[in-house]
């Protein structure tokens, strides 16, 4: 989440990252940035932060906005996707 919160969704975040990020780019494969385009332009996407994650990297809603559509706590999160077959966490 603080990549994302920061803009820095163009590198790869792992060890060995200079060489991967040669390979991602020479395979001509996107960039989380790009993935992340992608699948909202698409509108079956619907991008949440958690609150609790947001205050453990010492951020404020406000620091979210215009970057997630919704900030909700854990519960909620899982309230919201039960029974859903594609969820992913970032």
């Amino acid at each position: 989440m603080d990549r994302l919160l920061s803009g820095q969704l163009d590198e790869p975040d792992f060890p060995g990252q200079a060489e991967v990020a040669r390979r991602f780019e020479s395979r001509g494969l996107p960039t989380i940035r790009e993935l992340l385009g992608h699948v909202r332009s698409s509108g079956r996407v619907t991008l949440v932060a958690c609150s609790g994650s947001l205050a453990s990297l010492g951020r404020i809603p406000a620091d979210a906005e215009g970057k997630v559509d919704l900030i909700l706590g854990w519960t909620s999160i899982l309230e919201r996707t039960a029974g859903l077959t594609d969820r992913f966490y970032l």
